[in-house]
């Protein structure tokens, strides 16, 4: 297996200092980085969902920035109590139809990834929904308010362009939708980078 720190530096060897901990995360210290981290190593879930050609996406107000955030239907695995080890698809199922309202027959593990490695160090795996039924009304669960998006693939860039210009928040995730539209002749030339 190859060494997963190739690049040494001064702080990797230092000792994780705990600053504060609360319910949900907790702030820490190593060498001279200062970042934040989930409470118990719990992990997120992220759900890509397409249905007849458009991509759910969920609207909910978020609290750190103010505003609301248009976002990939996300919830934490194992994140209640007795739910400790629940498996990601499951989780993945159940914030989905929680959030919209859909239930996946069959959830595909993308892989894990790291939204602002610099500080925070949570990851969340993402997964593909297949094969997606309409079960409830989504909107999440008491107190969230999630408004539920049907946006067609083809015009997903306008939509994110309409909901950036009315002020809302755009989740970092959604690059991965936008990806073919910024990158526009570069991709299709198959130019590099």
């Amino acid at each position: 297996m190859p060494d997963p720190t190739p690049f040494p530096t001064p702080d990797q060897d230092a000792v994780e200092e705990i600053v504060w901990q609360g319910k949900f995360i907790t702030t820490k210290v190593r060498g001279r980085w200062e970042y934040v981290s989930r409470a118990r190593g719990i992990h997120a879930a992220v759900i890509v969902a397409v249905e007849a050609g458009a991509i759910i996406l969920v609207e909910q107000f978020r609290v750190p920035l103010g505003r609301p955030c248009i976002e990939l239907p996300a919830g934490l695995i194992g994140d209640h109590a007795g739910q400790e080890g629940e498996d990601t698809a499951d989780a993945a199922n159940r914030e989905l139809e929680e959030e919209t309202g859909y239930r996946a027959a069959r959830m595909e593990v993308l892989g894990e990834f790291y939204s602002s490695p610099g500080m925070v160090s949570e990851s969340f795996t993402l997964l593909r929904a297949h094969d997606l039924t309409r079960v409830g009304p989504g909107g999440g669960t008491e107190g969230e308010n999630i408004t539920v998006h049907h946006v067609p693939l083809a015009t997903l860039p306008a939509f994110i362009a309409e909901r950036r210009a009315r002020g809302d928040a755009i989740d970092v995730k959604l690059l991965l939708l936008l990806g073919p539209a910024l990158l526009g002749d570069a991709l299709r030339a198959g130019t590099p980078l």
